[in-house]
Parts: structure tokens; sequence; C-alpha cells
């Protein structure tokens, strides 16, 4: 059902002019005036992360805010924009609009095929690279070009496999993947004793590895490495939990009594799920 889109735009409008009173020359906040599009990308970065976080826990009003606060980084840069004279929060909403409706002919062009959509998608966004790089603003023809240096390392890596995978350039099966990570295990090993900087270097590859196993698999490694960590964190809880229960310090206890605390935690969680209905 179409809705009205007055209140938002009027809401949009007052949170735009919010954003250029506090960017006012003279009586702004002094803050907001040091601001520029490289200080403030952290925070929209960070946004994000929170906003992501808030849909995990299922918290719609937390999520209702963090929303607002990753709006006022694309208001923030659009000000910053428009007093450069470079863009305006219009030049913003009307680039993503018509990139949407290009990138959508199956939706918005009479007689399009709506189970066409993903493969058109990408052929369309194949396209608009290759006039980027005739036109000078890409790297040269790549199949990985455009993939953003800046992404979280772990993101870039999989996006650059899987462009790598587009024109044939991957293992025929995930038992490959793990071979190759079984490879990568061991130049680790060999390179160990050798100092950080060698190991670093084949500790990298040996993730880079991990990562792509996890593709191979159908798995989300960002996904599972998220699990991971949460599943560690309340096992860890519940070791420090268990060592002060036997009056034990867990910051002094032995490795040995941690290790038992941690062994009693990992069991206790194995019932509480085959308990579960």
């Amino acid at each position: 059902m179409p809705t009205d889109p007055a209140p938002a735009a009027h809401a949009l409008a007052r949170l735009m002019e919010v954003m250029r009173r506090l960017r006012d020359p003279v009586d702004g906040c002094p803050w907001d005036l040091r601001q520029s599009h490289g200080s403030i990308a952290p925070y929209t970065i960070e946004e994000a992360y929170e906003a992501e976080e808030a849909i995990e826990r299922g918290d719609v009003l937390d999520l209702r805010d963090e929303l607002g606060d990753l709006l006022l980084q694309v208001v923030f840069q659009a000000q910053i924009g428009h007093e450069a004279g470079d863009f305006t929060f219009a030049d913003i909403a009307d680039a993503i609009a018509d990139k949407m409706i290009r990138r959508h002919p199956h939706i918005f062009e009479t007689g399009g095929d709506p189970a066409a959509g993903p493969v058109e998608w990408e052929a369309i966004k194949a396209a608009e690279r290759q006039a980027k790089r005739q036109t000078g603003d890409d790297a040269p023809d790549s199949a990985i070009a455009g993939v953003a240096a800046t992404l979280p390392p772990l993101s870039r890596a999989l996006k650059l496999q899987k462009r790598a995978a587009r024109i044939g350039f991957d293992f025929p099966d995930w038992r490959d993947a793990l071979a190759k990570t079984h490879e990568e295990l061991l130049e680790v090993v060999k390179a160990a004793p050798t100092g950080p900087d060698e190991t670093e270097a084949e500790v990298g590859d040996l993730l880079f590895a991990a990562i792509n196993l996890a593709r191979k698999l159908d798995v989300d490694p960002d996904v599972a490495l998220k699990q991971a960590n949460r599943k560690f964190e309340t096992r860890f809880r519940a070791m420090e939990q268990r060592l002060r229960d036997q009056g034990c310090n867990p910051a002094t206890a032995s490795l040995e009594a941690q290790d038992a605390a941690w062994d009693q935690a990992k069991r206790d969680a194995r019932i509480a799920k085959d308990r579960k209905p």
C-alpha cells in the first residue's frame, strides 16, 4: 500500500537543518565545524556495526536509534560536500535511486522477468565497472577491480575470492580448499622458529585459505567467527564463575584449574543444548 512521504520528507528536512546549524561558520558547534570527510569516516563505520549489533539482538528500539545515528553520518557528509560545492544530499539520493533503477530492469522496465534479477544485477555491475575503466575512473581491467581496500580484512578477502571465482579462478571442491588450508598450516609451523615477520605472512595465508574453505562450504566466515566469539565469551565467563564457586580467583588460578573449569563449562553447554526441545 502506498504511504504518504510527507512526514518522512519533513523529518529529513529537519535533520538536515539541524546539521546545517551545527556547521554554521559563525555560531555553529566548534567540534562539528572541525570535521571533514575523513575525520568522520570512522564514526560512519562504527555506527554501521552498532546497527548490525542491534539487529542481531532483535532490539528494534535500539535499531531505530542506531539507524538514526547512521543516517546522521550521511547527512553530515552531505553537508560537508555541499559546503565544498561537490555534491548535496539530493545528489546522493538521486544517484542511488538511479543506480537501483538501472540495476533492476526486471522490476522497472516493462516486460521484465523478475527471476532474472540476480543474473542481471551482476552483469549490470560488471558493465558499470567496465564503463568506469574506459573513462579512467577505475583501476586497469581486472576481475577484482573495485573491491574497496578499506573493507574489513575478512570481508575483503571473501569478496576478492568471490570476484576471482567469477572467471573460474577457484578450487573445484571444498576438499581442495581444505588441502590448501592444511598446506598453509604447515607453512606456519615451518615459519614459527624464524621470527614474527615471516610467521605473520604465513598466518595471513592461513587465514585467507580458511576463509576460502568456509566459502566453498557455503559458510559465511564472518558469521561463523561471530558465533565462535560468542561461544568463547559465554564459556569463558562460565569458567570464571565455576572457579569463583570453588573459592578460586580466576586471575590467579593455575592453568590446570582453568582448563578443568573450561572443560566443565563445555560439558554444561552440551547438556543444556541437548535438553532444548
